[in-house]
């Protein structure tokens, strides 16, 4: 997968001399800052926000506490979160391929929104780390069924043709 590769971190990340660059990511409650204005933009984002609302319906109350906790133990190392993600994603896969395109939208919204609200290593790290789940999902669920792998329906009557024979 390596698209994913041609999300810019540099240019997500630039920054004009004698700007104010926001202060880096250092609490839990930064953690949550972030998660809540990622997914403020992915669920109304017209790729992917679909995904989001109509397939996985998120509740979005219920998802931001257990996905704070993934980021603060990811960036801060306070281990709060426990579990694992990507069945969940297998699930939804299974209703609509993620497709490639799916990430690297996924990923240049979670850029810009670090970018916006944060800078500095642990800001850096929210990227990399994103970076690196989005290749290992996206990779990963190519070994399980889509949409898209699943045999179509005829749906009663099938019509085959037949040659007339020759004379």
């Amino acid at each position: 997968m390596a698209d994913l590769h041609s999300v810019d971190t540099e240019a997500h990340g630039a920054r004009t001399a004698g700007s104010l660059l926001p202060s880096d990511i250092e609490t839990r409650a930064d953690c949550e800052r972030l998660v809540r204005a990622f997914y403020g933009k992915a669920m109304a984002d017209p790729v992917i926000g679909f995904i989001f609302v109509d397939v996985a319906k998120l509740d979005l109350e219920a998802h931001v506490p257990r996905i704070t906790s993934f980021w603060e133990t990811v960036l801060l190392g306070n281990k709060t979160y426990g579990g694992g993600a990507f069945e969940v994603h297998v699930g939804v896969h299974a209703k609509v391929e993620l497709r490639e395109g799916h990430f690297k939208r996924w990923l240049g919204l979670w850029f810009e929104t670090v970018d916006e609200l944060f800078a500095g290593e642990r800001a850096n790290q929210a990227k990399v780390h994103a970076l690196r789940v989005g290749q290992a999902f996206h990779q990963r669920l190519q070994g399980f069924p889509s949409p898209r792998d699943a045999a179509p329906d005829p749906g009663g009557i099938v019509v085959t043709t037949v040659d007339p024979p020759a004379r």
